[in-house]
Order: C-alpha cells, then sequence, then structure tokens
C-alpha cells in the first residue's frame, strides 16, 4: 500500500506542473479512500532527490528584480495574476514538504497539511486555467523564490517552520489579496474577483492550520508563543512584518490579540 509521506516527498520532486497538480488530487482521493497508509515515525530520504521539482520557467530572479505589475493592458493584469500562480505553486511544494519532512507529529498534522496541498492544487490551477484564457500560461512571466528560501532555512525545525512559513510568509497574503481583488474589482474583471475571493477563503484556514500547530508545539514544550516567535523569527532571519495588515483575516485566522496588538492594532 502506498504511504503518504512517501508519496508526498514523490510529488514533491515531480517538475512537470500539470502532473505534480493531478498527482496531488489523486492522492488526496486515495487517502480518503483508506487506500494510502500513514507512518509518522518513518524517517524518509530525500537525498538523490532535487527538491522541490519545478519547470524550468518561470525563470527565478531576485525579488527587488521583479518587475512592478501594471493593471493598463492586458499583460500587466496577466503578469499579475502570474505572480499568484506562481506563489499557488510554491504553496503546493511547501505543503507538501511540511508532510513528508517533519516526522513523529500527529496524524491530523499530516491530514491538515494533505488538505492544504489539495486547495493550493486547486488555487493553482485556477489562476492558470484563468491566464491561459488570455494566451499565456504558467512560466512565461519571471518570479521570485523567497517563499521556498524560507522553507529551506526551516527544514530543521517544525516549530520554525508552523511560525515562519504559514504564519509569516503566507499571512502576507491575508494583507495583500484583499487590496489586489479590489484591483480588479475596479476594472470589472470579475472572473479575477472571484478566484481571489476563493483564494482568501482557503488562505485563511491555511494560516490558522499553521497556527494550530504553532501553538501546539509551543504548548508541548512549555514556551510562550509571542517569546518563541519572536526569538525564531531571528534566529532564521524572517523578514520583518510591514503593514498594512487585513487585522480581521489574520483574527479569523487565530492571531491572538496580544499578537494583533504587536501589529499595531
Amino acid at each position: 500500500m502506498t504511504e503518504l509521506r512517501q508519496a508526498t516527498l514523490e510529488i514533491l520532486a515531480i517538475t512537470d506542473a500539470q502532473i505534480k497538480v493531478s498527482r496531488v488530487f489523486q492522492l488526496f482521493d486515495e487517502y480518503h479512500k483508506q487506500l494510502v497508509d500513514m507512518n509518522p515515525a518513518a524517517l524518509l530520504n530525500s537525498q538523490d532527490l532535487a527538491l522541490p521539482g519545478r519547470p524550468q520557467r518561470p525563470e527565478l530572479i531576485p525579488p527587488l528584480q521583479v518587475p512592478k505589475r501594471k493593471m493598463d493592458s492586458v499583460e500587466g493584469r496577466v503578469a499579475l495574476l502570474h505572480s499568484l500562480a506562481h506563489i499557488e505553486f510554491n504553496a503546493i511544494n511547501l505543503a507538501l514538504d511540511a508532510i513528508w519532512r517533519f516526522p513523529n507529529m500527529p496524524q491530523q498534522y499530516y491530514e491538515d497539511w494533505l488538505r492544504v496541498t489539495k486547495e493550493e492544487a486547486y488555487h493553482f490551477t485556477l489562476v492558470n486555467e484563468y491566464i491561459q484564457s488570455f494566451g499565456f500560461s504558467y512560466g512565461d512571466f519571471s518570479a521570485h523564490n523567497s517563499l521556498w528560501e524560507m522553507v529551506e532555512r526551516t527544514q530543521d525545525s517544525v516549530i520554525a517552520r508552523m511560525a515562519l512559513v504559514p504564519r509569516t510568509m503566507e499571512a502576507r497574503g491575508l494583507d495583500a489579496v484583499p487590496m489586489i481583488r479590489d484591483r480588479f474589482k475596479q476594472i470589472k474583471e470579475l472572473g479575477a474577483v472571484d478566484i481571489l475571493e476563493i483564494i482568501l477563503r482557503d488562505e485563511i484556514g491555511h494560516v490558522a492550520i499553521g497556527n494550530h500547530w504553532f501553538n501546539f508545539l509551543c504548548e508541548k514544550d512549555n514556551l510562550s508563543p509571542i517569546t518563541a516567535y519572536r526569538d525564531l523569527a531571528k534566529k532564521y532571519s524572517a523578514p520583518k512584518l510591514r503593514g498594512p495588515f487585513n487585522f480581521e483575516a489574520r483574527k479569523q485566522a487565530g492571531f491572538t490579540a496580544e499578537e494583533l496588538s504587536l501589529l499595531g492594532v
């Protein structure tokens, strides 16, 4: 029988975006049909794999070199959506990595991240199919790699991963997506608006999962979440949090009143 964590490692190594997405959907369905086993204690080996698997394009460049996305042309609007497709593709990879890399977590941890993997694959499919309707596809514009770089930095610690990827890097999406959605509303690009609404709804849940498991690990080790986050952010060189912040979405995602107050409520 297929083993869940080994399967996610194998999918993570796939370079073709469409095959990766298809395999994610297949694994999710097979797991929930009880056709896939789970071994939380297994120590898996990625030594012979190039991770993450990604297509040759898009070209990855430093964040500050990525061109600004202007909305006054079809290509500019597609380029903005392409940046979202790239984030969603990276998010598939980071959720896969969260499953295979960290052993001895509760079963619910792996099931939570499997659901995130499936939803990120759905988001990627929605955005990529939408930009294909304009004659473009994923890979047609350059992109940056900062999200995956934080995944790599936190590969030695599950608590660091939960603190600094979903709760920091992905939580930025809770702040950014509504602003992008409103820009598309202004130009009546309603197909894009609908997709962004779906992404925002689901990303609140994904950040909430990161919050849940970060707090679980803090409680397990008798740590203060505020102090632990501050220490981890310093140790792993997390980016400084800058507003404007979507406080309502962050509250829905499980950030406490004290955490929100530190953002400047």
